[in-house]
């Protein structure tokens, strides 16, 4: 395997994670034609607002810090690293730092392209 190969395949987690003051950064690692990878960033107290998506699979998988994962109207559950959670087409997903460190968590989705359906408390 050549080393460009390599580069385009390899990620470094403390390389692509950047923080936003106002408001959770995600940030889009690898993009194809089936699927996407993306590390989402939150500082305490940002969030991830709770949404859908009608035809693809969204695996969420926690990295660093502690959260709250809202799989659906009125439910929680604590995350921590090492915590993968699947939201299936039509499974509300959503998370929220409610710890008092930088949260991080990779997300990877798909097939593509994905619609998004945005869900009220």
């Amino acid at each position: 395997m050549s080393k460009s190969n390599i580069e385009e395949r390899l990620f470094k987690i403390d390389e692509i994670a950047s923080f936003d003051s106002s408001e959770g950064k995600k940030t889009f690692f690898y993009e194809t034609e089936k699927t996407a990878g993306a590390l989402w960033c939150l500082e305490p107290g940002q969030s991830v607002f709770k949404h859908s998506h009608t035809t693809s699979d969204d695996l969420w998988i926690c990295i660093q810090g502690k959260g709250t994962f809202y799989p659906g109207y009125g439910e929680a559950i604590n995350i921590e690293p090492g915590d993968m959670i699947i939201s299936r087409p039509g499974e509300q997903h959503g998370m929220e730092n409610t710890g008092n460190e930088r949260f991080i968590f990779v997300g990877v989705a798909g097939p593509h392209p994905m619609d998004l359906i945005v869900h009220e408390d």
